[in-house]
């Protein structure tokens, strides 16, 4: 290297001079914090809270009944408390009811057979009464009511055919049933021409009042003179109603036609109370189709409302109600409490 700063040897270009390359300058540390000596860091600051003033003695808390009835049921309404049912006053005349509504598929028969068999837990003597043509209320007991000899058609038209004789069992204690079949269908055409034909059911079936608590009846889905029958016979009317638009539209022709049944034939005939069945809380519509039933039918809705569930469908299959098939399942809680509220509002019948 020369004293130029470059290298000897002609055939190199000449490299750049050391003086040219740019000073390495380190960045000056900046200065430390004095450090506090091991074992004297200042402690944190700490404020001694204001002592609070002595509080009022607080109210004993509410008994158990009383949070009960303040609890807010899905009809917006609060839930009232509902008794165990007790034991059957001896010497008692049955109360007769009809599952009654013109349309189709709103739970009439499901509630039928539920409703029974809740009440024949609770220690009633329960018959149910099939009178619609289908035979639904036989089929969701698990019978075939094609092959049966004797059905409700034959006490209806024939004088010689006893109670006993068509009351068959229905697979739950406490329970017995009046089957049907299509053959019903005829007697509505043939009682047309018969006197006193509104009454016919209410005097086949007065042998029965006497032996049960309880009589359910399970009418067609139409406003005919087998639904008449079964108006002039019962004692009240329980109207399962599903909580959509065209069912609730629906319902002021019945209460037209309860109320001319009332009228003309039976003056002691009441309603005992509108059912939602197959309610869904989680859709808009189905909530807005209770608030507008309970706006027109007020305290005549029930505070019990059945919910949608497969259990019912499968139930059916089954051929036993939902209490027995899946006791512990919320649509048989919801039949038990509809027990003790129709109970309840027949005066414990």
């Amino acid at each position: 290297m020369t004293d130029a700063g470059t290298f000897p040897g002609g055939g190199w270009q000449s490299g750049a001079a050391a003086g040219e390359m740019p000073p390495m300058v380190r960045t000056p540390a900046p200065p430390r914090a004095p450090q506090a000596p091991v074992g004297t860091s200042e402690p944190l600051p700490f404020e001694r809270p204001a002592r609070p003033e002595a509080a009022e003695p607080a109210e004993p808390a509410a008994p158990a009944e009383a949070a009960h009835e303040v609890e807010i049921g899905p009809t917006g309404r609060p839930m009232p408390f509902l008794p165990e049912p007790g034991p059957v006053a001896e010497g008692g005349r049955a109360r007769v009811i009809s599952m009654c509504n013109q349309k189709g598929g709103v739970g009439k028969t499901t509630t039928t057979i539920n409703l029974g068999a809740s009440l024949a837990e609770y220690g009633r003597r329960v018959l149910l009464v099939d009178f619609d043509p289908q035979g639904s209320l036989s089929v969701g007991l698990g019978l075939n009511p094609q092959g049966m000899d004797l059905t409700i058609y034959n006490l209806l038209m024939q004088s010689d055919v006893t109670l006993e004789e068509v009351v068959v069992p229905s697979g739950v204690p406490g329970m017995d049933l009046l089957p049907s079949n299509i053959d019903l269908s005829a007697a509505e055409v043939q009682l047309v021409h018969e006197v006193g034909r509104e009454q016919t059911l209410q005097r086949v079936l007065g042998p029965a009042m006497e032996a049960y608590d309880v009589i359910l009846i399970d009418c067609q889905p139409s406003l005919g003179l087998l639904t008449v029958n079964a108006l002039t016979a019962s004692d009240g009317v329980i109207v399962p109603l599903e909580c959509e638009y065209f069912a609730l539209r629906g319902v002021a022709l019945l209460k037209t036609t309860i109320d001319k049944v009332r009228e003309r034939l039976n003056p002691k005939l009441s309603i005992d109370g509108v059912l939602g069945t197959m309610y869904d809380g989680r859709t808009l519509h189905g909530r807005e189709v209770m608030e507008r039933l309970v706006q027109a039918w007020g305290d005549t809705v029930f505070h019990t409302v059945i919910r949608r569930t497969v259990k019912f469908s499968d139930s059916t299959v089954a051929g036993e109600p939902i209490t027995s098939y899946a006791s512990s399942s919320p649509g048989a809680a919801a039949y038990r409490q509809l027990a003790k509220e129709v109970l309840v509002r027949c005066h414990d019948a």
